[in-house]
């Protein structure tokens, strides 16, 4: 008995072969995930290598759509890069026209108050409490006796002691109250906050007025940033240039400074 032939038609596999090859050496490094979605579309089942051929899917239409594909990613990278630049250069005006317009003499009674106060205190709560916690960090690093309210080891506030709070609006429940506990026990407190009619600049001994736009105020007068993004930058900055004029104050060397620095990371 004769044995029987078979044969085999590699026409397909080296027609797709061929095409992957021709799109792969044209589009590198193009993501392949665009080839996957466009080569797929010759394996459908059902279909002869013939069939295939007479459908309007050819290797430059499959290239076409990739480049144009591009080309939107192009448009879209470089306007994200154009915005990006824009925000930036807003929020460095933004800055700098504050620092331009605040009252510096407002710290003079804050810088004095640091350096008599037995134990300095501070609380804020949001995006201002990390600002107010780096400013505490600072103080430490002068060996000066600082807690940030709201943490476990933080003791009583006594009298002769500071509370510094920060609050855009002055309406923070936790921080007012935190104000109306020290100054009952004989405490100081200096509030910095974007509005002087508020309950806390009310209460404090002394208010920092810092004018930026509170974090409801939408109207773009003040900032064009979201919420109270302005005075939340410009508090950290603010509390940085205290710190700067401390130090200089203080006359103690960077080295000795940096003795207390964590040396647990």
């Amino acid at each position: 008995m004769d044995k029987e032939i078979t044969m085999v038609d590699y026409s397909e596999t080296v027609f797709l072969l061929l095409l992957f090859y021709d799109i792969y050496t044209v589009l590198f490094p193009n993501s392949p995930i665009y080839l996957a979605k466009y080569l797929s579309r010759y394996s459908h089942v059902g279909y002869t290598f013939d069939d295939r051929l007479k459908r309007k899917m050819d290797k430059e239409i499959i290239i076409d759509s990739i480049h144009n594909q591009s080309i939107t990613n192009a448009t879209e990278d470089q306007q994200l890069f154009w915005d990006l630049g824009t925000n930036l250069d807003t929020i460095i005006k933004e800055n700098t026209s504050l620092a331009q317009r605040i009252d510096l003499q407002q710290l003079f009674p804050l810088i004095y108050g640091i350096q008599e106060a037995k134990t300095i205190f501070v609380a804020a709560s949001g995006r201002s409490g990390f600002a107010m916690r780096s400013a505490a960090m600072r103080l430490m690093h002068l060996g000066l006796n600082v807690y940030f309210v709201g943490e476990t080891i933080t003791p009583a506030i006594t009298a002769g002691d500071l509370l510094i709070v920060s609050s855009g609006s002055g309406t923070t429940s936790s921080i007012i109250k935190a104000a109306e506990k020290s100054l009952s026990v004989g405490a100081k407190v200096v509030a910095l906050t974007t509005n002087t009619d508020s309950i806390l600049a009310k209460l404090a001994s002394h208010v920092v007025l810092v004018p930026a736009a509170e974090k409801q105020d939408h109207s773009n007068r003040i900032s064009a940033q979201y919420a109270g993004s302005l005075f939340e930058q410009f508090l950290l900055l603010l509390l940085d240039a205290v710190f700067q004029s401390l130090w200089k104050l203080s006359a103690k060397p960077a080295e000795e400074l940096w003795k207390k620095h964590t040396n647990l990371e």
